[in-house]
C-alpha cells in the first residue's frame, strides 16, 4: 500500500512534465522564423522549412493586386521618380529554354521599400469609411433661377428715404418662410420662387407704397446649393456621398481625380459648368496592423491609417514601443496574400540593429494591409503556459492541504475536550 501510495505523486509530476511539453512544443505553421544568424541571415527552424500543408514563408517585396490572382496587375508598381505617374510596361512575352519549350527565367526580385529609399505609393482608391472634402470653386445654378430659402441676395434701390438706404454692401437672406427684410420701414417682401426679375419687380410694388417710383435690382450673392455641396463628406456604406438635394454620387473604387469628374458631371444637372476641388479630408480605409502577442494570455491588436511614408518603426512608435512581454528578435512583418496559394509573405525586423545601430534594411516601408507582428519572449510564454495547466492542480492540492488542516484542527479540538471531560 505504502509503494501504490508513493506512485500517485511520481504520476502526478510525470502527467505535468508531459503537458508542459506539449504546450511547448504546439507552434502555429508561420513560426518558423526564429531570428537572425551570425551573419545577418535569417534563421529558421526544420519544422516550418519541411512543413508544406500549411504553405512556404518566403521574403517578398511588395507586389500591386492582381485581377483574379493572374493577368496584369491592376495598378502599375510603385516607382521613386518624383511623384509623377508611374508608366507601366506590360511583363514581357515567355522566353523559350534552350529546348524550346522551357519554362522563362524567372525575374529579378525588386528591392524592398525601406527607410532611406522608399517608394509612391499608386493613386489612392476611395473606398467607407473615407471622408472627402469638397470645394466649390463655381457653383452657378442654371438659368432661369427661381429663389429658394436660404439664399442670399444683393439689393440695390435707388431714392429711398434719408438715412434708411437699400443696397451697398449688406447681403439680404431669405428666410425660410421665403420672404426678404428690407428694413423696419420697408417691411418684408415674399421672393421664393420667383426669378430674380420678378423678384425685383415684386419688390418694387411693394416699396411703391413708401417711395415715389422707386428703382429696384435684383442679383444673387449666394444660393443654398452651395451650403449642401461644400465641406466634408463621408463615404457611406453603400458607397455613395451625400449632397443633399443633389441627390447621391457613386465614388467608391474611384481615385480622387475621377471621382472629381463624376461629382462635377452630376452637379451638371443643376449647375451650369460646375468646378469643385476634391480632396481626401480623412484616410479611413487604408490601414495596417500592429499585434503583440501576450505571452499566452490573448493578443493585442492595433489598427493605424497609412500615410504614404509608415516604416515599422513609425508604426511601433505610435504605440508607445515594445510591451514588457515581448522579444526583440522575433519580430517580422506579414503582407497579405491570396487566399489558399501555399505561400507566405513574411519580412523579418532585425529590432536590435535597427534601433541601436540605425541600420535602415529591415525598417520596411508599410503598404496598405500589412501586419507586423510581435512575439512574446519564449520563457514568458513557456511560464504562463505552464501556470495555466498547473492551476487546477493547484486549487486542487490547495483544497486539499485546508481540508488535511481543518481536520486536524477539529480532532485536536475534540481530543482536548475528551481528556478534559476525563478529568
Amino acid at each position: 500500500m505504502a509503494r501504490n501510495r508513493g506512485s500517485v505523486p511520481a504520476r502526478l509530476g510525470s502527467l505535468v512534465m508531459i503537458l508542459g511539453i506539449g504546450i511547448v512544443g504546439c507552434s502555429t505553421p508561420v513560426d518558423s522564423y526564429d531570428g537572425y544568424n551570425t551573419d545577418g541571415s535569417v534563421q529558421t527552424n526544420n519544422q516550418g522549412a519541411s512543413s508544406s500543408s500549411h504553405g512556404n514563408i518566403v521574403r517578398t517585396s511588395y507586389q500591386p493586386p492582381r485581377a483574379g490572382g493572374s493577368g496584369t496587375p491592376l495598378l502599375p508598381p510603385p516607382n521613386n521618380n518624383g511623384g509623377k505617374e508611374p508608366a507601366y510596361l506590360p511583363p514581357p512575352s515567355p522566353v523559350p529554354g534552350p529546348m524550346g519549350d522551357g519554362p522563362p527565367d524567372a525575374p529579378p526580385p525588386q528591392p524592398l521599400p525601406t527607410e532611406l529609399a522608399m517608394t509612391t505609393l499608386p493613386s489612392y482608391i476611395i473606398e467607407p469609411p473615407d471622408i472627402l472634402f469638397i470645394d466649390a470653386i463655381r457653383i452657378v445654378p442654371k438659368p432661369p433661377y427661381r429663389i429658394e430659402p436660404l439664399d442670399v441676395l444683393i439689393i440695390q434701390v435707388g431714392e429711398t428715404l434719408p438715412n434708411q438706404p437699400i443696397g451697398g454692401t449688406t447681403p439680404y437672406p431669405v428666410s425660410p418662410d421665403g420672404t426678404v427684410n428690407l428694413g423696419f420701414s420697408y417691411g418684408m417682401v415674399r421672393v421664393a420662387g420667383l426669378t430674380l426679375e420678378q423678384a425685383a419687380q415684386n419688390i418694387q410694388q411693394h416699396l411703391r407704397r413708401t417711395l415715389n417710383n422707386p428703382t429696384v435690382s435684383v442679383t444673387l450673392a449666394q444660393f443654398r446649393g452651395v451650403q449642401q455641396t461644400r465641406g466634408e463628406h463621408l463615404v457611406q456604406m453603400d458607397g455613395c456621398i451625400s449632397l443633399g438635394s443633389y441627390g447621391c454620387v457613386h465614388v467608391t473604387g474611384l481615385t480622387v481625380s475621377q471621382a472629381k469628374c463624376v461629382i462635377e458631371k452630376h452637379l451638371s444637372r443643376w449647375l451650369l459648368n460646375p468646378e469643385i476641388s476634391l480632396s481626401v479630408a480623412a484616410f479611413n480605409s487604408k490601414v495596417y496592423y500592429v499585434i503583440f502577442d501576450g505571452g499566452g494570455y490573448g493578443q493585442q491588436v492595433f489598427r493605424l491609417p497609412i500615410t504614404g511614408k509608415d516604416t515599422v518603426l513609425d508604426a511601433i512608435s505610435q504605440i508607445n514601443g515594445l510591451p514588457p512581454v515581448s522579444s526583440s528578435r522575433k519580430i517580422w512583418v506579414a503582407r497579405p496574400t491570396p487566399a489558399k496559394k501555399g505561400c507566405y509573405q513574411i519580412l523579418p525586423v532585425n529590432w536590435r540593429v535597427l534601433t541601436q545601430a540605425g541600420d535602415t534594411e529591415t525598417n520596411y516601408q508599410l503598404f496598405p494591409g500589412d501586419r507586423i507582428y510581435v512575439k512574446a519572449n519564449s520563457l514568458l510564454h513557456f511560464n504562463n503556459r505552464l501556470s495555466q495547466v498547473l492551476y487546477p492542480f493547484n486549487n486542487a492540492a490547495g483544497a486539499t492541504l485546508i481540508g488535511f488542516g481543518s481536520a486536524g484542527i477539529i480532532r485536536g479540538v475534540t481530543s482536548g475536550t475528551s481528556t478534559g471531560a476525563f478529568r
